[in-house]
């Protein structure tokens, strides 16, 4: 038997927070946001992205935090932070790039830095269809109004595809998770993913209950 969780997929059925690597995706350029750091934005005294930290890190078993700049500051929150291997600010897939490539655990969970309510039990749920079907490649969160792509759980075998698009300059995430065995994990709290797009979306975020 192979000592390499990376390739022995299909012999561990159960999957735990131990075998997971999360990724928080900061490394856009805000243009939305007149081209701010978004993660680095404030939201109910802390950053987004530290947000999100808090929110994933009891979910998994390590977190890395995608940037590609001020990346002294997001050294400070205490866990590693890669950057894009792939030039010119190429988008989410080049965060999940860069951490599908990094990661030593069979599993990747991204979640975008602007989103700071996401579910306490997104990984939990991502994994459960990981258990029924070894053959399964990437989950993705589904709500009432559709896809949610920048919240997946991925297998890191899923690189060598994920290369292959990126190679071709596509870029949409739902576009190349299509090519590939994945499930669809429905939440019915839409709110939860709610992203931050703009000053006045964050403002109207952080007054709401």
């Amino acid at each position: 038997m192979s000592n390499n969780p990376n390739t022995n997929h299909q012999s561990t059925r159960r999957i735990t927070s131990d075998h997971i690597t999360a990724v928080i995706l900061a490394g856009g350029l805000g243009s939305r946001m007149g081209g701010v750091d978004k993660g680095l934005q404030q939201f109910r005294h802390a950053p987004l992205a530290l947000h999100a930290l808090l929110r994933i890190q009891p979910q998994v078993g390590e977190v890395l935090l995608n940037a590609n700049r001020n990346i002294g500051v997001y050294e400070g929150f205490g866990i590693p932070v890669i950057c894009d291997q792939i030039p010119d600010y190429a988008g989410p897939l080049a965060g999940m790039h860069a951490a599908l490539s990094t990661s030593a655990l069979p599993f990747v969970a991204t979640v975008p830095c602007d989103v700071p309510l996401f579910p306490e039990n997104l990984v939990e749920k991502l994994s459960q269809p990981f258990e029924d079907n070894p053959d399964l490649m990437l989950t993705v969160v589904q709500t009432p109004s559709g896809d949610q792509p920048v919240f997946c759980l991925i297998r890191i075998e899923a690189l060598t595809s994920l290369e292959e698009f990126m190679k071709q300059g596509k870029r949409k995430i739902d576009a190349w998770y299509a090519q590939i065995p994945h499930a669809k994990v429905y939440f019915d709290d839409e709110k939860a993913f709610h992203n931050v797009n703009t000053v006045e979306e964050l403002k109207s975020l952080e007054s709401s209950k």
